[in-house]
């Protein structure tokens, strides 16, 4: 038994050396095919005439195999494909096509021979120069140099650049790679009036190419490359890293609103006269959002679709955003019901562009029915500045009526405004008001400040205020600045108590009182600032009005110049930019 384990373990030995040296023997004859292979194939190469050195559809164009039409070669049953790439070379020590230095730059032709088996593993490669007899150059031809950068202007190495020409016979189909520079120069090539289609691709990254006149791009801003005799035409291409962008359609109280149409458009052309934006597509909200994956960097504008009952209240940022490359970004598109008449304010600084909050926008209708509209930028503002229409409306919809009051107040007397009563010729002690309910339409507001007019009053007179708020719009506790019912708003551009926040309904009392009976304290108007919902910067929207050309609109804020514009013409819903200076 010992004996015949001894056995089978040499003989176990010396068939793993039979084989290994079998496997030796079939690579090392393969290694012989191939190099034959390779010295029959190079020899073809050399022995034709120079003119034919080149692709079937390459550039330059002869009779040697490409990828797309590679022949087959069969030796002791093993199956190799051989291809060619055949490039232009410039050397540089005459001087560079890129720096206008060389005037003939085809020195010679880099051939690139590609061998691959059967079984799909990887090519060999084998590189050889083949150089024409005599002087250098290539008669009848014209050269592109093409240079890729990005966004930054930046060369970008490893783009992949797809040439073709399908006017000329044979057609000329060609992928080269940008060097470290982000350049490629392709020498040699036919004439051709707008002839040569270019694409420049990478992973990851956008995309940029030329683009064929056709009777939807008449005049494209980068039309297909024309290459004429003995010229260098140049075409640069810009790619950057992709970015993701998404856009949320929300409603004021800051809740998704679905199916809303939305038109995107980018701002980059590539046409003009008329204007073909490169990005233009229509999308619809799903679960209130809208996700652009894989665009490339550009300022991009969201507009509402049309034959929607709804308008845009605000955005986040304003109007545009800027996509940056290798980025993911978010933009929110505020909508609401439609009205016939709108205008939505946006405030920036002139200098900077940037939108600026807390400006005073208030926009006044003149004629028959004037009208007072006071907004804040990034908020917006309850007015009240007659109480003619008397007391019994429980929510503010009359702007001239309120709640209730103790019967001692006057609100009739003119000019309008709200004063103590007079009985006899002398003004009672005391009175209160309270104003009808005021629904903010969210949850999600915090009041800013309290303010009134005018802010001063006479010698024994006071004027002074509380707030109560809810979300049930029936339990009204009235309290002052700290959040108690013992402390009142006595000085006009108080800040409100953050007891007020998060909370949808709010009411004011005015309390009256006077120590001298020939005086009364008075009320001409008051204005509750709160920011509601979604947060729209330096915008601030007038909806619900009426058509007209007598509206006059003033912005204010401090530290800069106040705007003015009057006898503005209000029709359909429109979208207003003013510019702040220093």
């Amino acid at each position: 038994m010992a004996s015949l384990a001894i056995f089978t373990i040499l003989a176990m030995g010396s068939l793993g050396a039979v084989l290994a040296l079998q496997q030796s023997v079939k690579v090392a004859r393969e290694k012989i095919e191939l190099t034959s292979l390779v010295a029959a194939e190079l020899e073809i190469v050399r022995n034709l005439p120079y003119i034919q050195v080149g692709t079937v559809n390459g550039n330059p164009t002869g009779s040697l195999p490409d990828l797309t039409n590679f022949k087959t070669i069969v030796i002791e049953s093993r199956s190799y494909k051989v291809y060619y790439e055949v490039t232009y070379f410039d050397d540089p020590a005459d001087g560079t096509a890129l720096l206008s230095t060389d005037p003939a730059p085809a020195d010679y032709k880099q051939v690139k021979m590609f061998i691959q088996k059967a079984d799909g593993s990887s090519p060999t490669t084998i590189l050889t120069n083949v150089s024409p007899k005599g002087l250098e150059g290539v008669q009848n031809a014209g050269a592109l140099s093409l240079k890729v950068m990005n966004a930054q202007g930046q060369p970008v190495s490893g783009a992949s650049i797809h040439i073709s020409n399908t006017a000329l016979s044979p057609n000329i189909v060609l992928d080269r790679i940008s060097d470290a520079s982000g350049d490629w120069i392709e020498v040699g090539l036919p004439p051709s009036a707008n002839g040569y289609h270019i694409t420049v691709t990478k992973t990851g990254y956008s995309s940029d190419q030329t683009y064929p006149i056709s009777a939807q791009n008449p005049n494209p801003v980068k039309p297909d490359a024309t290459v004429l005799v003995g010229q260098v035409t140049q075409v640069s291409f810009a790619i950057d890293l992709l970015s993701n962008l998404t856009i949320k359609t929300l409603n004021q109280k800051c809740q998704n609103v679905n199916g809303v149409g939305v038109n995107v458009s980018g701002s980059k052309l590539i046409g003009t006269n008329p204007n073909v934006l490169k990005f233009n597509q229509n999308f619809s909200s799903t679960s209130g959002l809208i996700t652009l994956s894989n665009i490339e960097w550009d300022t991009y504008t969201p507009a509402l679709l049309a034959a929607q009952d709804l308008m845009v209240y605000g955005t986040s940022p304003i109007q545009q955003i800027d996509v940056l490359p290798g980025t993911s970004q978010v933009f929110t598109l505020i909508v609401g019901a439609g009205t016939t008449n709108s205008i939505l304010v946006i405030v920036k600084d002139a200098a900077t562009g940037a939108a600026l909050e807390g400006a005073q926008v208030h926009l006044q209708k003149g004629g028959s029915q004037p009208q007072d509209f006071y907004a804040i930028t990034g908020g917006s503002v309850w007015s009240q500045n007659d109480w003619t229409g008397g007391a019994g409306q429980a929510d503010y919809t009359s702007t001239d009526k309120y709640f209730t009051d103790d019967g001692q107040v006057d609100i009739n007397s003119v000019p309008t405004g709200l004063r103590l009563k007079k009985v006899t010729g002398q003004y009672v002690a005391s009175g209160t008001l309270e104003s009808s309910t005021f629904d903010t339409g969210t949850d999600a507001t915090n009041f800013t400040t309290i303010t009134w007019l005018p802010n001063s009053q006479s010698t024994g007179t006071s004027l002074k205020f509380q707030l109560a708020s809810n979300n049930d719009n029936s339990t009204w506790n009235y309290v002052g600045p700290d959040g108690t019912a013992s402390t009142y708003y006595t000085v006009s551009g108080s800040n409100v108590s953050s007891a007020h926040d998060n909370n949808q309904y709010i009411r004011y009392k005015a309390y009256l009182s006077t120590t001298d009976d020939k005086n009364t304290p008075v009320l001409t108007g008051l204005n509750l600032n709160y920011v509601a919902g979604c947060f729209s910067p330096g915008q601030s929207m007038f909806s619900s009005l009426t058509s007209g050309n007598n509206y006059d609109l003033d912005v204010s804020l401090s530290g800069y110049q106040t705007y003015t514009l009057d006898g503005m013409t209000i029709g359909g819903n429109q979208i207003l930019q003013v510019e702040l200076s220093r």
